[in-house]
């Protein structure tokens, strides 16, 4: 759960998670939506990865990235426990 946390707590990987709400995107795709580097946009979503807040499915020479909704409802239970 630390590492759900840890990769919400940054901007840029919570604006990437609602770039994927919209659909599923290649990291090109995604790094265009940014004004930042390949590089970082790969960092960024290797720790979203590693959270379990995204897959990844390798298409040809793409891979395309996609939300986790399984996690996401897992850790809006567990937040929702706290308000009984």
């Amino acid at each position: 759960m630390n590492d759900i946390f840890k990769a919400l707590n940054d901007a840029t990987r919570r604006e990437i998670l609602d770039l994927l709400k919209q659909k599923d995107m290649p990291a090109g795709e995604i790094a265009d939506a940014f004004n930042i580097s390949k590089p970082s946009i790969s960092h960024h979503l290797d720790i979203l990865k590693r959270a379990d807040l995204i897959t990844s499915e390798k298409n040809g020479q793409f891979i395309i990235y996609s939300i986790n909704t399984t996690i996401m409802e897992d850790v809006l239970q567990w937040i929702l426990t706290f308000k009984q």
